[in-house]
């Protein structure tokens, strides 16, 4: 037994059961099973069948395309957990039991959908959690689906914001504490947030310098890269309240540094701590801490 569970948009919060044996018509038109009251859905947009096999999905020719998983479809099976985009909507296929099932009519489903419509604060925003959805999987959708906008992440470690143009990634920023002109810094270090909310504010037209010019895909494949080996790293890391400092007196060579270790070494110079360091410099973070580790293993700054 299935069940459709809108993770973002207008109707987040509402489930929509799925009967054995059954076709479900989605769009727009008031007159379908499954009716989705905003502009990007057509009013025929797609329809759902369950049958012995299980669960497909078909696009009905509507104007802005039927997404799953980040790809366009015309007709493809379905499978518990996949993620099916129609306008603002993001729908997760969930496999529940059949006592689940029978709690829920589908009146009582299409009940559930309006009133969380009716309390969305905005019915054009696409908005989630991004425990429902990783930030990888929603960047990949609103990238193959083309959206434009400024995708807003609010999370414990601060406030982020996702600057898109038709689908392509062009520059990122934190709010705090991160070295300003470092998008890909920003994007990478928000890759590791696992929970808060996002929402897909309108497109912010404003010039910004160091526009990133590369694929999303490009993006994604480095910045997860660059985040899993900072977490290999992350138990040799001080804690991030602990203090760095220049040791005094300095009897390492300065002229031995690199560049980029200078860079490190000096951020150090006045009081502060491992993750104000990793906030100011300029690198990723992933470099900085590898940096830190090395300038601290051979005697340049002290921890504590």
């Amino acid at each position: 037994m299935w069940t459709l569970r809108f993770i973002s948009g207008k109707y987040q919060g509402g489930e929509f059961p799925l009967r054995p044996n059954r076709e479900i018509v989605i769009g727009r038109s008031s007159d379908l099973d499954m009716v989705l009251v905003e502009d990007m859905v057509s009013r025929k947009h797609a329809k759902i069948v369950t049958d012995e096999k299980g669960v497909a999905i078909q696009d009905l020719g509507s104007t802005n395309g039927t997404f799953v998983n980040g790809e366009k479809i015309r007709k493809v099976d379905l499978k518990d957990g996949d993620r099916i985009l129609i306008g603002t909507s993001i729908i997760k296929l969930v496999a529940v039991s059949g006592e689940g099932m029978q709690v829920l009519s589908e009146k009582e489903a299409r009940n559930k959908m309006q009133t969380a419509a009716n309390h969305r604060p905005s019915p054009k925003s696409m908005s989630g959690n991004v425990e429902e959805i990783p930030l990888p999987d929603l960047l990949q959708l609103l990238s193959t689906s083309r959206k434009s906008g400024v995708l807003v992440l609010r999370s414990d470690w601060g406030v982020g914001r996702i600057f898109l143009r038709k689908g392509q990634i062009y520059f990122a920023s934190i709010d705090e504490g991160v070295a300003e002109a470092a998008p890909r810094k920003s994007l990478f270090r928000m890759l590791g947030w696992n929970q808060g909310m996002f929402e897909l504010e309108p497109p912010d037209d404003r010039p910004v310098e160091n526009e990133m010019q590369d694929s999303i895909e490009g993006l994604l494949m480095e910045g997860m890269r660059q985040l899993d080996e900072f977490r290999v790293i992350t138990s040799e890391l001080p804690a991030a309240n602990a203090p760095v400092s220049v040791a005094r007196p300095l009897n390492a060579k300065l002229r031995e540094l690199k560049p980029e270790e200078l860079d490190v070494f000096q951020l150090a110079i006045y009081p502060t701590t491992a993750q104000a360091l990793l906030d100011q410099s300029r690198a990723s973070d992933l470099d900085t801490a590898r940096h830190l580790l090395s300038l601290i293993q051979r005697g340049y700054l002290l921890v504590g």
